[in-house]
C-alpha cells in the first residue's frame, strides 16, 4: 500500500486518540519465529513460504494499517504471493539455494528494487518510476532465496533534510509508531525497519545508518541492530547521505538473526569500491554464536557516553554485572578521547557528501524529474503543504551551499573526522587497555513524538543521550542489543570496535543475550503506564 500524506492535526490525534484492544490470531503462529526455525519447518513440510506469507500481510493488515496503525509498512511488495509459489516450488524440487531461502525481509524504503515497488526515501518527489535494478544487497538477498515482502516506512531523507524533523514521519508514509508504547518515538530514520520487525510484521529487515539510524531504532524498540564496518555490505543502489558513514545493516529479534542476515548481505560489489576487501572479511557470522562468549572478553566501558539518562545508566550497570558473572573482564571507566571535538566536523562531511552523493544517485535512477539536490528543494518548495507541514528543509539548503569536494574546508574536516574518530578515537581506546570492545548504553528509553519541536536526539536534549557517533564516524562496527526496561520502554546496550571487528561484537553480543534474554513482545500500550492494544503475544 502506498499511504496518503500526514497532516498535523492527523498525526496529533493519531497519538492520542486510544485504539481498540485487537486479539492476537490464532493464524499467525510463526510471526515470532527465528530464522533457524522457520527454516526447519518448511524443510520438514509443516510451513511453507507462502503460509508465512499469508500471516505476515495478515498482521499488518490489523496492526500496521488499523488497529494500533503503526505506519512501519510503506509498500508491500505487489509480487509477494508469486514470490512466495516460486521458492515454495524450488524447495518441493530440492532447490534450496541459500540461507535464508522462504523467509521474508523488510527493506528500508531507501534501498533500491528492480521490481514494480517504488524506492524514494518517503519522499513525493520520487514516485514517478520505480528503481532500475535491485540495489547490491537486494542481488544478495533474492540469490539466498529471501523474499522481499515490501519496504518499510523511514524519516524522510534518512532524517537529513531538517534538524527538526520528527524520526519515523515521511510525506509517504506518515509517522511510525513505537510498538512499546505508541505515542512515543521509533527513533532514527531505520524507524520502520525496527519498528516491524520489534512488532512481529516480519521476520528480519534490513535498515540503514549514517549516524544512529540503525542502533538508534533498534535500541528504542527493544531488539537487535548491526551497523557494520564501512565496506562491508555494498551501497550501491542505496540513497545517500555521506559515502564516508553510510551503511546498511540488519535489524533482527536476536542475534543469531542478525548475525545470519549479515553472512547473506556482507561482500564484494563491483558498484560500490569502498567494498574492494569485504570478500576478506566477510563469513558466516552464525560460527561465532557462542553461549560463553563473554568469558574472558576485555570490555571498556565509556562513561562519558553514559551519565546523560538515569533509567539507560541503571541497565548499563545490569548489564556489567551479568557480564562480570559470565567471565568478561570490565575496566570501567575507559577514556575515548575527542568525543566533544566531533560533532561540527561530522555535520561539515555529511552536508558537502549529500550535495555530491546525491546527484550521483539520481543519475542512476531513470523517469524521474528530479535530477539534484537543488530539483529537490524546489519540489518541496512547490508541495509544501504536503512535504512541510511543521518543519523544513535547512539541512537540504546548507549542502545545497557546499561547493565540490575538492574544497579545502571538506578535505580538512573529513581528515579531521576520520583522526579524531579512529586513530586518535576507537583505536587509541581499544589499545590503551587490549581491549575486545567498548561498551555503553545504547540511548535513553525513546521519547515522545514531538510535532511541534522534532526529535530531542536531533534537538541535543541531554537526557536522551545516545553512543552512535564515535563509531559511525569512524567507519567501524556496532551492534545493539536488548538489556532490559524502563517504565515499559525498551533500553538496549551498544558495543563497538575496531575496523571488522564484527565476529568479535557478536561473540559478546551474543553470550549477554543468551543469559539476559530481554526481549519481550510489545502490546502496543497507548501511553506510558496506559492500556495496550494488542493482546499479549505467545
Amino acid at each position: 500500500m502506498i499511504r496518503s500524506p500526514l497532516s498535523h492535526a492527523w498525526l496529533l490525534a493519531s497519538l492520542l486518540v486510544s485504539t481498540p484492544l485487537v486479539a492476537q490470531s490464532a493464524a499467525e503462529s510463526d510471526v515470532w519465529s527465528s530464522i533457524a526455525s522457520l527454516r526447519q519447518r518448511m524443510d520438514s513440510g509443516a510451513l511453507t513460504c507462502q503460509a508465512l506469507v499469508k500471516q505476515f500481510d495478515g498482521r499488518i493488515a490489523r496492526i500496521d494499517q488499523s488497529g494500533p496503525m503503526l505506519h512501519a509498512v510503506i509498500e508491500l511488495n505487489p509480487d509477494a504471493g508469486k514470490l512466495a509459489d516460486t521458492l515454495d516450488a524450488e524447495h518441493a524440487a530440492g532447490k534450496s539455494p541459500g540461507a535464508l531461502h522462504g523467509i521474508p525481509v523488510l527493506l528500508k524504503d531507501n534501498i533500491d528494487t528492480g521490481d514494480r515497488m517504488l524506492t524514494t526515501a518517503g519522499s513525493l518527489a520520487l514516485i514517478d518510476a520505480p528503481a532500475p535494478r535491485d540495489a547490491g544487497l537486494v542481488e544478495r538477498l533474492r540469490k539466498s532465496g529471501a523474499l522481499i515482502l515490501g519496504k518499510a516506512n523511514l524519516s524522510e531523507w534518512a532524517n537529513m533534510r531538517s534538524g527538526h524533523a520528527s524520526s519515523g514521519w515521511s510525506a509517504r508514509g506518515g509517522q511510525t509508531r513505537n510498538p512499546y508504547v505508541l505515542d512515543r518515538n521509533p527513533c532514527g530514520s531505520s524507524a520502520g525497519s525496527a519498528a516491524a520487525v520489534a512488532a512481529g510484521l516480519v521476520t528480519v529487515a534490513i535498515g540503514s545508518e549514517t549516524d544512529g539510524s540503525i542502533i538508534c531504532p533498534a535500541a528504542s524498540n527493544g531488539i537487535v541492530g548491526i551497523k557494520p564496518t564501512l565496506g562491508l555490505v555494498s551501497r550501491s543502489g542505496i540513497i545517500p547521505i555521506s559515502h564516508n558513514q553510510d551503511t546498511a545493516g540488519p535489524i533482527a529479534r536476536s542475534v543469531a538473526d542478525a548475525a545470519a542476515l549479515l553472512s547473506v548481505i556482507a561482500g564484494n560489489d563491483p558498484r560500490d569500491p569502498a567494498t574492494s576487501d569485504a570478500d576478506k572479511h566477510a563469513t558466516d557470522y552464525t560460527k561465532f554464536l557462542d553461549p560463553n562468549g563473554l568469558k574472558g572478553k576485555r570490555i571498556g566501558v565509556v562513561r562519558k557516553l553514559a551519565g546523560a539518562e538515569p533509567n539507560a545508566d541503571h541497565v548499563l550497570d545490569q548489564s556489567i554485572a551479568l557480564m562480570k558473572a559470565q567471565g568478561a573482564i570490565i575496566i570501567d571507566p575507559v577514556e575515548l578521547p575527542h568525543l566533544k571535538d566531533l560533532g561540527d566536523v561530522e555535520l561539515t562531511v555529511l552536508l558537502y557528501d549529500l550535495k555530491h552523493d546525491m546527484q550521483a544517485y539520481l543519475a542512476t535512477r531513470t523517469g524521474l524529474k528530479v535530477k539534484t539536490l537543488a530539483d529537490l528543494i524546489a519540489f518541496n518548495q512547490r508541495e509544501a503543504a504536503r512535504e512541510m507541514p511543521w518543519f523544513g528543509q535547512e539541512l537540504f539548503e546548507q549542502a545545497q551551499a557546499k561547493g565540490p569536494l575538492t574544497d579545502k574546508a571538506y578535505t580538512d574536516a573529513l581528515a579531521k573526522a576520520k583522526q579524531l574518530s579512529a586513530k586518535d578515537g576507537i583505536d587509541a581506546a581499544l589499545a590503551a587497555h587490549q581491549l575486545d570492545a567498548l561498551l555503553a548504553p545504547s540511548w535513553g528509553p525513546a521519547f515522545m513524538t514531538d510535532p511541534v519541536l522534532g526529535d530531542h536526539v536531533v534537538s541535543g536534549d541531554p537526557t536522551v543521550g545516545g553512543a552512535s557517533q564515535p563509531a559511525a564516524m569512524a567507519g567501524y562496527p556496532s551492534i545493539t542489543v536488548p538489556a532490559g526496561f524502563a517504565h515499559d520502554l525498551p533500553v538496549g546496550i551498544v558495543l563497538f570496535g575496531a575496523k571488522w571487528s564484527e565476529p568479535t561484537l557478536i561473540t559478546i553480543a551474543y553470550g549477554f543475550e543468551q543469559h539476559s534474554k530481554v526481549f519481550r513482545a510489545p502490546t502496543f500500550l497507548d501511553t506510558v503506564g496506559g492500556k495496550p492494544q494488542v493482546a499479549a503475544s505467545p
